[in-house]
Formats: C-alpha cells, structure tokens, sequence
C-alpha cells in the first residue's frame, strides 16, 4: 500500500537509511538516487556559513543534481549540518575525530539544522529548514571509550556529531529539543504538506 499517486515516482537524492525509513514509515514508495556532488566545494563557492543555510543550499543542490537527470520526478534533498555555538561539525573520518567531536560537544547544548528540498526537471520547487537543540550528558573519557567500542566505527563515521540518535547515540543524551524527524535528518511534516498542495499524495 502506498500514499503516492504521482505518474512517477519519487526520488530521494540519498542514501541515507533514516530518510528512507521515514519515507518508508510514512507510506510513500520511492526511488534512492544518490547525488554525486561535491558538497564542501559548493559550500565554499557560495560564501554561505551560517549553519542553516549551508543545509539548504546543499539539499537544494541535491535535488537539483537529480532532477537534472531524472526528467518529470520529484526530487527530494536534504542535509543535516551540527553547530556547536559558531563552530560547524562534519562527519568524522576516523575513530579519533569520533573522539574529539564527542570530547567538545559533551556537557553542552549544540544545534541540528535539518533542511529538504524538491526539484523538478532541474528547478527548485520548495525548501524548509527545521532546528533541533540537544544537550549530551557531560561524558568521561570512560563512557566515551565505552560507547565508542559499542557503537563501532562504521556507525560513529557515518553521522556528524559520532552518533545515531536512533540507536546507541540516544545514551548520550539528557535532554532534546525538537521534533523526531528533524533530528534524524529529514524536516517530514514540511515535506508532506508540499507534496499534498501538489497533489502526489493520496492522504
């Protein structure tokens, strides 16, 4: 059963397995086409630092590599970035920028900044940026150590920040402002009601 009633399919310009669950959860069948761009070079060109609008700027250009290519779909970007005060965070490459990222950001509040995006036959449609605040728990350097050998490097490697919220990342933290899918990368309520005022959806 599918909510999509589109003549074609949905894209998802990543290859992100918390935005496709949640495409999934919602209902919404779709295609995953990964966007082959080069993001720290386009963040660069374009002058953009402030923390929401790097995130917007890149799920645009997601969507619209995609879209370049696939003729008559929709396309959705998106893109995370993790503030820390006016410090910007990227993915950790290695166990031990794992390390230090969790060294900085325990005991302290940062920023989520999630952003989505459509395009359509190369034009951008729609985008929205969503916020979430979350506070980790002041961490030794035990329970770091700890929770990294748990975790694993394929998973602390793979997310900005050196966590999953929606596995053993959630036992770092005390407090979360902001709602679920913000926080796994993929602004859904926003999402829907542009797909719905486009008549894609059948709910």
């Amino acid at each position: 059963m599918t909510v999509w009633c589109g003549p074609n399919p949905l894209i998802l310009a990543s290859q992100s397995r918390a935005r496709q669950m949640l495409l999934t959860n919602a209902g919404i069948t779709f295609e995953s086409i990964p966007a082959a761009i080069d993001e720290r070079a386009i963040q660069e060109a374009s002058g953009v630092t402030a923390p929401a609008e790097i995130a917007r700027l890149l799920a645009r250009e997601k969507a619209l590599a995609v879209a370049r290519r696939k003729a008559g779909h929709f396309v959705v970007g998106a893109d995370q970035t993790l503030a820390l005060g006016g410090r910007l965070f990227n993915k950790p490459t290695n166990r031990l920028e794992a390390l230090a990222q969790l060294k900085a950001l325990a005991g302290r509040v940062h920023e989520l900044h999630s952003a989505v995006a459509v395009a359509r036959d190369g034009n951008s449609m729609f985008d929205h940026v969503a916020v979430a605040h979350l506070t980790m728990r002041r961490l030794g350097a035990t329970e770091i150590e700890a929770y990294l050998q748990q975790a694993g490097e394929a998973v602390v490697t793979s997310s900005v920040g050196a966590y999953q919220l929606e596995s053993l990342g959630v036992h770092l933290f005390e407090h979360i402002e902001g709602d679920h899918f913000t926080i796994l990368g993929l602004p859904l309520l926003p999402l829907l009601g542009f797909l719905r005022n486009q008549s894609q959806l059948a709910l």
